[in-house]
């Protein structure tokens, strides 16, 4: 069928301008879901994206853990090399789909759980980026409250919960984040080209920096103090290193698991696959590499220059090194800037993904920026602040999260590359009619939804049941289990349990492998 047959229009949103076919199922579309009209950007901007998603109080703080795990240096380098090449794979895996039919995350799931189908893992990612959210915005919101009190003492009273605290925060503390909250919704409200723009400065200006507060604390330090072995009491030996490196190769893998699920929401906006993966290349193995040996020298040289904090324990929160500092420029342009850094994962990771994910859910009620706005006042309402406080509660919300998000990354994987041979038809992702490619049974595959409650439960046992090592290696329990589980059900199943027309559709010859049908124009 001609464009000229099928009229396409094309539409204009603040997640880019798409074109929409009259053919197109109004339960299915809105004008944020619909394949992208042009793709634009280049590798520089994939780069960015995860200079920007990488460079933030968190992913500080896990870089600086990795060097505390009781391993030599060299084990925790090839940790790090394994898990973020491993990361950089996977990436590329799931980016395709989504950079092939120019759509986001969640509408690339049809191909897999139907057209209807699709709100699970939706909702389910939706859900995760809503805890992600709060969590960031409260650790990026600390920068704020410290940054207060350097310059007004006198607010100190405001920052005890005891007398002057509200749901488990500070009224100084409440501050900070709704201050935060507004911040993060204007450059969002803005849409996807400005969001694109924060990104591209943002990493780049973060680094600058970064580089500047390793390279004051260095020469005060001197090099002499500056080691990459920041635990503290014996180290692990024997077979007790090995597994402690096999756990961090899994920990970075699990540190990214959040955006490597939903990284289509961006490569779909991908000039070439090939531009994808270059950005992938630079932002994520070169990248990490370098950020992760710049945080361990600065919070080793940070230990002689300003001390440890009062339990003995090593200062791994560049907010708090850089309060630190008997230096108020120094400290307030630190602070500042990975509040800013803060800022740009979250509206990256989690602001950018449950948007498209509820929005996908009522196309027709809910839009891009409505999807948005939903997760940031999900975020107040879970009081994040009391979920990253509480040791037991984070560890069993992380571990859960990576629990969730594994099982929905081994299907897309099994579907797209080993069932459905990489081949999208990009106008049936919008489609409801019987027979259409993914309309399944009523628009569900209950293979999908089978697969993903039998991929569930075994790292959900891990979670409540299993020790706390074992638990990092839940997301690959469940992606394993659950692309498994339907690989062989797609594979085995009667015909006339996954479609309602008792026959599979057979994807017309126009569509080669690595590639998707669709004619816009």
């Amino acid at each position: 069928m001609t464009a000229t047959e099928n009229a396409p229009a094309a539409a204009h949103s603040a997640a880019g301008e798409s074109v929409i076919k009259l053919e197109y199922h109004q339960r299915l579309t809105n004008s944020d879901l619909a394949p992208l009209r042009k793709q634009s950007w280049t590798w520089y901007n994939i780069f960015a994206f995860w200079m920007s998603d990488i460079h933030s109080v968190g992913g500080y703080v896990f870089a600086g853990s990795l060097f505390a795990l009781g391993i030599a240096a060299w084990q925790v380098l090839v940790a790090l090399i394994i898990g973020i090449v491993a990361v950089n794979i996977l990436c590329n895996l799931v980016a395709k789909p989504s950079q092939l039919a120019g759509v986001p995350y969640p509408v690339t799931t049809r191909v897999s759980f139907g057209v209807m189908g699709a709100n699970i893992p939706a909702i389910l990612r939706g859900l995760i980026a809503v805890a992600w959210y709060g969590i960031q915005t409260y650790l990026a919101s600390v920068a704020f409250g410290l940054l207060a009190l350097k310059f007004w003492p006198s607010l100190a009273k405001y920052d005890v919960v005891d007398d002057y605290g509200f749901l488990g925060l500070s009224v100084l503390g409440w501050g900070g984040f709704i201050l935060m909250w507004i911040l993060q919704a204007i450059v969002f409200w803005n849409g996807m080209e400005t969001i694109r723009k924060f990104i591209d400065f943002c990493g780049p200006a973060v680094y600058v920096v970064m580089v500047i507060l390793a390279g004051y604390l260095i020469a005060k330090a001197g090099w002499s103090n500056v080691s990459l072995d920041l635990s503290v009491g014996p180290g692990k030996v024997g077979w007790d290193s090995v597994t402690a490196t096999i756990g961090a190769i899994a920990l970075v893998v699990s540190y990214f698991s959040g955006p490597m699920l939903n990284f289509g929401d961006f490569s779909r906006y991908g000039k070439t696959f090939g531009e994808v993966k270059k950005g992938n290349f630079w932002g994520l193995p070169i990248n990490f590499l370098f950020f992760s040996l710049l945080v361990v020298c600065t919070v080793s040289a940070a230990v002689t220059v300003i001390g440890k904090d009062e339990d003995g324990a090593i200062i791994t929160d560049p907010v708090h090194i850089v309060d630190r500092i008997d230096n108020t420029t120094a400290a307030v342009l630190g602070v500042l800037t990975f509040a800013i850094a803060t800022i740009g994962i979250n509206i990256v990771a989690n602001f950018v993904s449950p948007a498209f994910d509820f929005s996908n859910v009522a196309p027709t009620k809910i839009t891009w920026r409505t999807g948005g706005m939903i997760a940031a006042v999900g975020s107040v309402l879970i009081t994040p602040w009391n979920l990253f406080n509480n040791p037991d509660a984070i560890h069993y919300t992380l571990d859960t999260l990576g629990a969730v998000i594994g099982p929905l990354f081994g299907i897309l994987l099994a579907d797209f590359y080993l069932i459905k041979k990489q081949k999208i038809v990009v106008d049936d992702l919008f489609s409801m009619e019987p027979g259409s490619t993914y309309a399944y049974r009523k628009g569900w595959n209950p293979v999908a939804v089978i697969a993903t409650a039998v991929g569930l439960i075994p790292p959900l046992c891990v979670v409540i049941w299993g020790t706390a090592y074992a638990a990092s290696f839940t997301w690959f329990i469940g992606a394993g289990v659950a692309g498994a589980v339907y690989w062989t059900g797609m594979k085995y199943a009667p015909k006339s349990f996954i479609y309602d027309t008792g026959a599979e559709p057979v994807i017309g010859d126009g569509a080669a492998d690595g590639s998707a049908e669709r004619t816009l124009f």
